[in-house]
């Protein structure tokens, strides 16, 4: 364990850090990718033993039809300021090539290690340390999603929290390459563009020219949209064609299919162009657009600037906020919860590959982190 300059804080993260890895196992070890019932309702239920006694808890509708209700956990205090502590147990790997965890050396491999199970097992550990200290809080709460990997419906949790005095998110954490302490103060706007495209089959042997060809349609669209692309530009916009779907056998003129487009940008308006960029019909296929997903960006910069300095001292080493491209559920909350930091979990990578990890060291280290930022939003003085 790294020297903190504020003892209480080394001791609530040594404690939670003594407990991570068995408690990271056990939610690791449960398949839940989003949408899957069973494996979501398996993971609350790991989550909802590991939150502090008393808390009381909630089982909201989840924000997608058909997924396994949300968790909510709150707690109230004596003190008079509210904190939010954000995660999701939901993974993009599938049963099928899901791995548990397994440590190599320093690594900790496993599916939604880092994005996001480390989080949460971390944000449960910090919920239980400011537990221990109702005075310090007015209302404490915990929320843990299913379906942030794949949710393309509006976000139905976040209005009850405007006005809470800060949001503190346990996507996978980082270092800065001057080694300070990574937390996410900004984010990219997300958006997903689907295209489907309606063309005629025929016979792709005796009759080709009868046919009206959505493959190559879809094909030239993607082509032409993709020229979008300007990382560099103002809008820092990207966009990417990321799955095609068309035909149905080896011999037919493909009539229908579906083409998709990630898009990433400072804000969501620059997306209206993108989309107005597809045009209607190409050689007899008509072609329709449609966003699928919405998802707001995320600006905290200069709102945090002040907060993440205060916890710098509180730590005794550098926090500094940095910008990330993802999407997060942190995003849905900085319009209306000024303090909103994102970033908080352990320090890792691969994240929605099989080789998935974070590092053991860092459960320890973005501990702390946490506990200085949310120590500071809560107004602690120093032990």
């Amino acid at each position: 364990m790294s020297a903190v300059a504020d003892p209480r804080i080394a001791a609530d993260a040594a404690a939670i850090a003594a407990r991570a890895q068995e408690e990271l196992a056990q939610l690791v070890d449960i398949s839940s990718p989003s949408g899957d019932v069973s494996g979501a309702e398996q993971a609350l239920a790991v989550c909802a033993q590991l939150l502090p006694p008393g808390a009381d808890m909630e089982r909201p509708a989840c924000s997608t039809p058909g997924c396994a209700p949300d968790l909510l956990a709150r707690l109230v205090g004596s003190g008079e300021r509210r904190l939010l502590l954000l995660g999701h147990v939901d993974t993009v790997i599938g049963h099928d090539a899901h791995q548990p965890l397994r440590a190599e050396g320093e690594r900790l491999y496993g599916t939604g290690t880092a994005d996001m199970k480390g989080g949460v097992i971390l944000s449960l550990g910090v919920a239980r340390a400011l537990a221990a200290q109702p005075e310090a809080f007015d209302e404490l709460s915990v929320l843990l999603v299913c379906d942030e990997e794949w949710r393309t419906a509006p976000f139905v949790h976040a209005p009850q929290f405007a006005g809470y005095d800060a949001c503190l998110c346990f996507e996978a954490g980082e270092r800065t390459p001057d080694g300070d302490e990574g937390v996410v103060v900004r984010r990219k706007a997300a958006g997903t563009l689907s295209v489907t495209a309606t063309g005629r089959a025929a016979h792709s042997g005796s009759a080709p020219a009868s046919g009206r060809n959505a493959l190559l349609a879809l094909a030239r669209v993607a082509d032409a949209v993709a020229q979008r692309n300007d990382p560099d530009g103002p809008e820092r916009l990207s966009v990417v064609p990321t799955v095609i779907r068309s035909g149905e056998a080896f011999n037919i003129v493909p009539a229908a299919g579906e083409l998709i487009f990630d898009l990433r940008a400072a804000h969501i308006s620059a997306f209206e162009a993108v989309m107005a960029a597809v045009p209607k019909e190409i050689e007899g296929v008509s072609l329709e657009p449609r966003m699928d997903r919405l998802w707001p960006g995320m600006d905290s910069d200069r709102a945090t600037a002040g907060l993440i300095d205060a916890a710098s001292a509180r730590l005794g080493r550098g926090i500094a906020g940095v910008h990330r491209g993802g999407a997060s559920d942190a995003s849905h909350f900085a319009d209306s919860v000024a303090l909103t930091v994102d970033g908080l979990g352990p320090r890792g990578g691969g994240a929605h590959t099989p080789e998935e990890f974070v590092l053991a060291e860092a459960l320890g280290q973005r501990a702390e982190v946490a506990l200085a930022l949310a120590l500071e939003v809560l107004g602690n003085t120093k032990s």
